[in-house]
């Protein structure tokens, strides 16, 4: 087996954190959610959530990826398995490397959409000329059905040629930034992306802040985000949807946290490391996503239009509405090619830490080399990605079940492997190892009661959401429904298969 890498700096390993929370859903999935409950009513949910539930978590995945590196794992199975904990909780933790594999699966397509649209944007193919803002968004909207190809005359999606070249530089471009491990490829990657990342936001935020039209001025918008509205906050909806964008924006329940912090040493700070990651990432997401998006939207639709368009959804609202935006503004399609590359770089720093923990298993339980293990995981991603490419509800799907419903029973499962198996008698002391500031003591009670209650609640809250939705997945009886389903039950059956024949048989 090769030798473990371990993060070459701590600003290195802070960026590549912070950049594997940073994702299209800081610039894309937030601002629908604020602009869905009331703008500024969503923050003061949202900022509770995140210091109940979203740190907390995150500390326990620090604690858990450092505790496994220390014994030579990076896995939540790796590490359960090491410490030969029972095997149904091995089991389950396996969920550690299912998770972030189904979401590749549809992940690096979905960003190789913003690289197309980067360069459509900077050589000028998303100009319409037209006047009428319902005319723009037909206009719009068909350009983005042609690219992904939705098509009426087809039961199959028929994406263009270009969009499916988009998608293999994508994926051949996360493949040579993982073949090179963690120090010459991830930490080296970072260290550009992510300042370059910071840049492209100050600029858009800036340039959004001078927007003004008949219809309204990005100022309005930034007063709809920030001017809360107290009465949102007795509705329960509110709460469980600031709840589930803190779980997916610092990419709880991915495995890719534990994965990263494996490669870190045995003594080394995560308190404040793990917090100054978060903190990066909330920046980024609610004073840049939050004031890009929706300042703009308000400027050219107003807020009722706005509030409409994030209705429709985070693919609308980012690849339609915002080109409608560009194309009404002066230099759009330079404008519009720093918006859709900075998706891409966002998109970027996520996939790559998404599809680590896949490799890292692949790495340990196989003794593959990095190089050797990246090509057959991408590989394996790229096939698979054709039944999203080319087969309709399967994106939906593999994003419910893997994207969302068993990030809670992996977040579950981690919490009993920290709090029984790796700091049964202070979960904190843990933490605090090495700490560059000190967490104090009433978190125990937080790991131990409140964090559980509040993740089995949202996992009901999320499955009766979808159970009353008139869209139910869940529930969804068609050929395609079943046809994803039976594939996300038999990519989990063959990676259970994998571990008895290659790990419980040594």
């Amino acid at each position: 087996m090769e030798k473990r890498d371990f993060w070459l700096t701590r600003y290195g390993l802070i960026l590549a954190m912070a950049g594997n929370a940073v994702g299209l859903g800081n610039f894309l999935r937030f601002p629908v959610q604020a602009a869905e409950n009331g703008g500024g009513a969503f923050l003061l949910p949202y900022i509770i959530c995140f210091i109940v539930i979203g740190i907390p978590l995150m500390w326990i995945e620090w604690g858990i990826g450092r505790h496994g590196g220390s014994i030579g794992k990076g896995t939540t199975f790796g590490i359960s398995n090491k410490l030969n904990i029972k095997k149904p909780i091995q089991i389950f933790s396996l969920f550690g490397i299912w998770i972030p594999f189904v979401i590749s699966i549809y992940y690096v397509y979905i960003e190789s959409w913003t690289l197309g649209y980067s360069i459509n944007s900077l050589l000028g193919n998303l100009q319409s000329n037209l006047v009428d803002p319902s005319a723009k968004m037909s206009f719009y909207g068909d350009i983005f059905k042609d690219y992904i190809g939705i098509n009426k005359s087809s039961i199959f999606l028929t994406p263009s040629f270009y969009a499916y070249a988009c998608f293999l530089v994508t994926i051949y471009i996360n493949y040579k930034i993982l073949s090179k491990g963690i120090v010459n490829g991830i930490e080296r990657f970072v260290k550009i992306a992510m300042p370059a990342l910071f840049l492209m936001s100050i600029f858009l935020v800036i340039y959004t802040f001078t927007l003004k039209t008949s219809v309204s001025t990005s100022l309005e918008g930034l007063n709809f985000l920030w001017t809360p509205d107290l009465g949102y906050l007795s509705n329960p909806r509110v709460w469980v949807a600031a709840a589930g964008q803190v779980f997916f924006t610092l990419s709880l329940g991915f495995g890719a946290i534990v994965t990263y912090a494996s490669f870190i040493k045995k003594d080394q700070d995560i308190a404040l490391s793990g917090l100054t990651s978060a903190s990066i990432n909330e920046l980024v997401e609610v004073v840049f996503g939050g004031s890009i998006v929706i300042p703009a939207a308000v400027a050219f639709l107003g807020i009722s239009g706005a509030v409409l368009i994030a209705q429709s959804g985070a693919f609308t609202i980012g690849f339609i509405a915002m080109p409608v935006i560009f194309d009404g503004i002066i230099y759009g399609n330079l404008v519009g090619f720093l918006w859709f590359f900075l998706l891409f770089i966002a998109g970027l720093t996520s996939s790559i830490g998404i599809l680590q923990p896949v490799i890292t298993f692949v790495v340990e339980e196989f003794n593959y080399s990095q190089r050797r293990a990246s090509l057959i995981v991408v590989l394996t991603i790229f096939f698979l990605s054709q039944a999203v490419i080319f087969l309709p509800e399967f994106l939906d799907e593999f994003d419910f079940w893997a994207g969302t419903i068993f990030l809670i029973i992996l977040a579950l499962v981690e919490i009993v492997i920290f709090i029984f198996y790796i700091a049964p008698r202070n979960p904190i002391d843990e933490i605090n190892r090495g700490g560059l500031i000190r967490i104090p003591q009433l978190f125990n009670k937080i790991f131990k009661i409140y964090l559980p209650l509040l993740l089995v609640a949202l996992f009901v809250s999320w499955l009766i959401q979808d159970i009353n939705s008139s869209n139910s997945i869940i529930f969804k009886k068609s050929l395609w429904s079943y046809l994803s389903k039976a594939v996300l039950i038999s990519l989990f059956v063959f990676l259970i298969a994998i571990v008895y024949k290659k790990v419980y048989k040594k």
